[in-house]
């Protein structure tokens, strides 16, 4: 799984600490800036319309009576307004949107094969796409249009000669298309659980002539054999002597086989759908001298998330791993971790042969260290092992894993090599971790919906808001912009901080036009000041809108589910706070917006 940005503590990213601003912090300046702008521009422009003391006077009264209107928000009248908003969006058949996502899958098990390694990702993934996208295309469409319909059809009038202020209007609007959207959302997420479980949900047969007796010892025999194959695989097979046991995982998932008579009964798939809660450690790497480096070894992706690791060298990937105690091991026998490579080739060798490494557990008080526990590792696949409690150290010594390696710090190291010489092996932070005791699926998936939720509520109160001002094709065309740029934020705020090659927007278009090379410096010179000039007038104006675009990309969850983990709690409440504060501001530029209509006056 990939995880660019460390998922803070809750309380830790609300209110910061000594090394970064907290997000209350942060949401209270941004405020506060954008008011003051537009505090600035509303006297401006009414300064041209009425004067300059009849400017100010208007705009003291706008405020004054805004402050009126927000404590006086009737709760009855806001949910009349909303069952009003429900109504409407029920009159435009939204249950279209049912009805398309029903045929998506409905035909979905036509072109989604259970022929990969890992079935339970890719139909995951698939129906969580699916839900997304069509929540904010509805979402879109319901928002942007509604107050604009409202003035053309005349509607609008009926409900303003009510005692309605416009901050209910646009409340009431928000959070009806809210409630439309959220009951959508319950239908999908129930019909998209139970496709993915019935469509990966398979059995097999064990092949009575595959199996063979595995010892000669009363009190050890047992059998091995295989599955027949189904859904594009077979199992090896493992039983006792009383003929029951359960498959090897292929496939990403396994099988418990009951004895059924003279025969065998092989159960349901297991673990098809996962939510691993991994507790992650800190990653650092030593290059072939064995030398410690904070970055691994540049294999020429573009990409720099990972760094690779040489195989057959002293380099290695080390994670050290905070608070590690024997409680994170109820029985006391094993400490679970799982490890994800991704393996680079600089020669062909066997395409699908599995790559041998080795991982090492070392203290980092003491530095007493185990010997090579060796694996064999498969590309983009989650390998999970169980550290045993006995080990043997480097001088051929019994140690125990608490006792010994585990540091009085409760820290531990964890370093991973690759022993095929010529092969890489690529790591990022999240691609070890301790695992702990499996979360919920069924929970994993609800708090999966949360985050399209939040989503779509977002995108719901952007486009309400700036409806109440522009017509429905603009409103649109607003909203979708709001929308893609929030999905390229971290790009957007490179620009705007000039953190990428070829300078800001004017800069670049003058070298795409001349087929100048990125790296390449300007000619000194009055054009290449003004240039500079222009993009750090733009690349202001930039940073500024990134301070309040929606970060639709971090939202999103849909790479937790698919690769088997639990989305942190955490997380969700995050997101769930960021949804609050874009509520409370988009409602407020809505309200203002709204009165500059004649008809809210």
């Amino acid at each position: 799984m990939v995880l660019e940005r460390d998922i803070l503590p809750y309380l830790q990213w609300l209110l910061g600490n000594e090394s970064g601003v907290g997000a209350l912090r942060q949401f209270v300046l941004v405020i506060l800036g954008f008011g003051f702008l537009a505090l600035i521009l509303g006297y401006l422009f009414s300064a041209a319309r009425h004067g300059l003391l009849r400017g100010g006077d208007v705009v003291f009264q706008t405020i004054t009576t805004s402050f009126r209107d927000l404590f006086q928000i009737s709760p009855r009248r806001v949910w009349a307004l909303s069952m009003l908003a429900v109504k409407e969006a029920w009159r435009r058949r939204v249950a279209v949107v049912l009805a398309v996502f029903f045929l998506i899958l409905l035909f979905a098990s036509w072109f989604l094969k259970t022929d990969t390694q890992d079935p339970g990702r890719l139909f995951t993934s698939f129906v969580l796409a699916a839900t997304t996208y069509l929540v904010l295309g509805l979402a879109l469409l319901l928002s942007a249009f509604s107050l604009p319909g409202d003035f053309k059809a005349k509607t609008i009038y009926t409900v303003v000669t009510k005692p309605v202020r416009s901050g209910e209007i646009i409340l009431g609007r928000i959070i009806g298309f809210t409630i439309i959207g959220t009951a959508m959302l319950l239908v999908m997420a129930v019909c998209s659980f139970v496709f993915v479980d019935r469509s990966l949900d398979h059995t097999h047969r064990v092949e009575d002539s595959s199996l063979r007796r595995t010892s000669t010892t009363d009190s050890e025999i047992g059998y091995h054999g295989r599955t027949t194959l189904d859904a594009y695989h077979r199992h090896d097979v493992k039983l006792n002597a009383e003929h029951d046991g359960s498959t090897l995982s292929n496939h990403s998932h396994f099988h418990f086989i009951e004895a059924d008579g003279d025969s065998h009964r092989v159960l349901g798939a297991e673990e098809v759908m996962q939510a691993r809660v991994p507790r992650w450690g800190k990653l650092r790497y030593l290059d072939r001298q064995g030398v410690e480096q904070e970055r691994g070894i540049n294999v020429g992706n573009e990409w720099s998330y990972r760094g690779f690791i040489a195989g057959n060298t002293q380099s290695a990937a080390i994670w050290t791993f905070q608070n590690v105690v024997e409680s994170l091991d109820p029985d006391r026998k094993v400490l679970p971790i799982g490890l994800t490579v991704r393996v680079f080739r600089t020669h062909k060798g066997i395409i699908g042969k599995r790559i041998p490494g080795g991982i090492k557990i070392r203290n980092p008080e003491t530095g007493v260290q185990s010997q090579l526990q060796l694996f064999e590792a498969l590309d983009g696949k989650v390998f999970e092992y169980n550290i045993p409690r006995k080990l043997v150290s480097m001088d051929d010594a019994e140690i125990d894993l608490y006792r010994d390696l585990v540091s009085s710090q409760g820290q531990i190291e964890i370093s991973v090599h690759c022993l095929a010489g010529g092969q890489y092996f690529g790591f990022a932070q999240a691609d070890c971790y301790l695992r702990l005791e499996d979360a919920s699926p069924t929970f994993n998936y609800v708090k999966v919906y949360l985050s399209i939720w939040v989503q779509m509520v977002i995108v719901t109160a952007i486009g309400v808001a700036i409806s109440a001002l522009v017509s429905g094709p603009v409103a649109m065309l607003f909203t979708v912009s709001f929308i893609i740029l929030g999905f390229f934020r971290d790009y957007f705020l490179d620009i705007a901080t000039g953190n990428v090659y070829g300078g800001g927007p004017v800069e670049s278009l003058y070298r795409l036009l001349t087929q100048m090379n990125m790296t390449t410096g300007l000619d000194p010179g009055a054009g290449a000041t003004l240039l500079k000039g222009t993009d750090s007038v733009l690349q202001t104006l930039m940073w500024s809108l990134a301070q309040v675009l929606p970060d639709f990309a971090a939202f999103s969850t849909v790479g937790f589910a698919a690769s088997g983990f639990d989305v942190p709690i955490d997380k969700v409440l995050q997101d769930l706070t960021t949804c609050l504060a874009y509520i409370a501001g988009l409602a407020v530029v809505g309200y203002f917006l709204l009165r500059t209509r004649e008809v809210a006056r």
